[in-house]
């Protein structure tokens, strides 16, 4: 999370594992997904030099104070791992600088798309996003995404450009999950807000539905998460103790145990892609209808015709992952207020959970 957008609009680059953003629903499910914009190799007789003052070197209209703000967020990568600006550059580094959006390849154009608006005031928007909305333009979908919504919903504020990395979203959730966003309106906002992701001061919980109850009922999942090895669109969990991947906690109790599927409560301590689909898979509890974690086949239950047909009908009636962010808290940027929203559970998931509801009472009653 870039805590001050030391990156001028010229900026451009490739999403830095050569992967669509929306091919990994852009971002995670609480979204620490970081897009490379710039690198550099340094020749073989680089002399150690401040990687501050490297960039600074090599990136026009930069400030040094910007690249050094940059690297306290942990968007100044050296062979892949974030360093601080007094780290010092030698032969045959490979230096990167990474943003929390991946680059917008064409010009944004607005959209009259319907923005669920939460909150807003001078510096921060709150918005409820639907399932099925893309977040950031990228290959496939330069259009119809909520930065689209947003160039419509402020083309007539002279001070909000769209494609200014200064202003805009502060984190993301994937494609097809729902649920809330807050938006930067100004520069000091989107600096203190990232820092505040970024040092994970933020309050964010979800609802979820899961194959199985878990248990224990209520527990904590520790592991790395990590691109996975075997299939590069999904990630995957390593050990927390292990070199591979980055640090993951994810905070669960079960809210509803409906037979063979739960209601669970998630909260974050950090922000992975796809984190919370990864971690409950992980403990055998993939989340309900998400087709990329395996989650669109009867998981568990009996089977029989009536209840393949009980099945079937659940996941026409939530046509993707079950996940909705709920609750979003944070710290006002210019007041210092705890702001603190929710959002509540979306009709399909809503109607999802009912049939769960009406299966278990009419199988008890049985």
């Amino acid at each position: 999370m870039t805590p001050d957008n030391f990156i001028d609009d010229e900026l451009d680059g490739l999403d830095a594992d050569g992967v669509d953003a929306e091919d990994i629903d852009a971002g995670d499910d609480a979204g620490d997904g970081l897009y490379e914009h710039f690198r550099f190799v340094a020749d073989k007789g680089q002399q150690l030099l401040r990687v501050d003052k490297f960039l600074t070197e090599r990136l026009s209209g930069s400030s040094r104070n910007r690249v050094q703000q940059a690297a306290e967020a942990g968007c100044i990568l050296v062979n892949g791992k974030a360093v601080k600006s007094n780290y010092r550059v030698k032969p045959l580094d490979v230096v990167q600088v990474v943003m929390d959006r991946p680059r917008y390849e064409h010009e944004v154009v607005a959209e009259d798309i319907p923005l669920d608006i939460v909150y807003e005031d001078d510096d921060v928007l709150v918005v409820n996003k639907p399932a099925g909305l893309v977040v950031h333009p990228g290959h496939g979908n330069w259009t119809g995404t909520l930065v689209n919504a947003l160039a419509w919903h402020f083309r007539d504020t002279p001070d909000y450009d769209v494609s200014d990395p200064r202003l805009g979203l502060v984190h993301r959730i994937d494609k097809d999950t729902s649920g809330l966003l807050v938006v930067a309106k100004t520069p000091d906002a989107k600096t203190h807000l990232g820092r505040q992701f970024f040092n994970k001061t933020t309050r964010r919980e979800y609802v979820a539905v899961v194959w199985g109850q878990p248990e224990p009922a209520e527990g904590t999942i520790e592991g790395n998460i990590a691109r996975s090895v075997r299939d590069r669109l999904q990630m995957d969990v390593y050990p927390a103790d292990g070199p591979v991947g980055k640090r993951a906690v994810t905070h669960y109790s079960v809210i509803e145990p409906l037979g063979h599927v739960s209601v669970v409560r998630c909260v974050l301590e950090t922000g992975r892609t796809h984190q919370i689909r990864v971690h409950m898979r992980h403990i055998g509890h993939t989340l309900f209808n998400d087709a990329r974690y395996g989650g669109d086949k009867a998981l568990r239950g009996e089977r029989t015709s009536a209840y393949n047909a009980f099945i079937a009908n659940c996941f026409e009636t939530c046509p993707r992952q079950a996940l909705h962010a709920r609750t979003l808290g944070f710290e006002h940027p210019r007041t210092h207020e705890q702001m603190f929203f929710e959002a509540p559970i979306p009709e399909d998931m809503s109607r999802l959970i009912e049939k769960w509801r009406n299966y278990i009472h009419n199988t008890v009653k049985n």
